[in-house]
């Protein structure tokens, strides 16, 4: 386990080939763009960008794009994507709006729901790869034991997963599938939409704050970098403050854990 701040929020996405900080901006929750300066003045590389409710930030990152590509990692991907054709035009339109050559992260969102893992879209996906258009492809997904299997046996480059003190279901449907083929890992819904950061009842120890949330994703060796997405600079400021504590202790790990069964419930 890391143990200096600096080793704690730096890590290498494989896939990628980029170095990253690993609280990853969610550009979609608020941010405007004082606070999304404040994140490039923190360092923050990684950003999970879509066109929906990102009116401010997206001129500043297309900026910061031209600026200095190399040092960013743009994950993005198409709303709905059930069939190969639309796959390929949501990149094709992602790549205009943000004027670069360029995805680093290209990935079907809500696998399941709100799109299909088929010969269409993913092989879309791949001639987007090998055309160069995009550096790593992935899903984001809620079904445990299907991101196991794809993460042991498919091309997906990428996996974006619930993870959370209250929901660690993962360190047991997918965590042990990734040694075959080590595809990056990127947690979200670290404070379980806040309720871990309400007291439940009958709980009388200390209450999670946003920094622990973060902290307990990013304590796992499994995980690459854990989604943030502040409405504010102010939380943005909070919860780059609350990672730099680093790893979790053995004791802080026992408590959040019996924190997050209680809220559980």
């Amino acid at each position: 386990m890391e143990t200096s701040s600096g080793e704690f929020l730096s890590r290498q996405l494989r896939h990628v080939g980029k170095r990253v900080h690993r609280l990853g901006l969610a550009c979609n929750y608020g941010i405007d763009a004082r606070g999304f300066r404040a994140a490039l003045d923190a360092g923050m590389n990684y950003f999970f960008w879509t066109p929906f409710r990102t009116g401010q930030v997206t001129p500043l990152l297309k900026a910061e794009l031209a600026r200095e590509r190399e040092r960013y990692v743009v994950a993005t991907g198409p709303m709905t994507g059930y069939f190969g054709g639309s796959v390929r035009s949501a990149a094709e339109k992602h790549l205009r709006m943000l004027g670069t050559d360029y995805l680093d992260v290209f990935q079907l969102c809500w696998l399941g729901v709100g799109s299909a893992l088929t010969g269409g879209t993913l092989g879309e996906l791949e001639a987007l790869k090998r055309e160069g258009k995009v550096r790593s492809i992935g899903v984001s997904i809620h079904n445990r034991v299907r991101a196991g299997k794809l993460a042991e046996d498919s091309p997906l480059d990428l996996f974006m997963i619930r993870y959370n003190a209250a929901h660690p279901g993962a360190e047991r449907d997918i965590f042990p599938h990734l040694a075959k083929r080590r595809p990056d890992v990127v947690s979200y819904t670290a404070t379980s939409w806040r309720k871990l950061l309400k007291r439940p009842k009958g709980w009388d120890g200390p209450v999670m704050t946003p920094g622990d949330c973060y902290r307990f994703c990013l304590s796992s060796p499994h995980v690459d970098v854990a989604l943030t997405g502040p409405a504010s600079k102010e939380q943005l400021l909070e919860n780059l403050e609350g990672v730099t504590k680093g790893a979790l202790s053995a004791e802080e790990d026992a408590w959040m854990r019996r924190f997050g069964e209680a809220v559980h419930g």
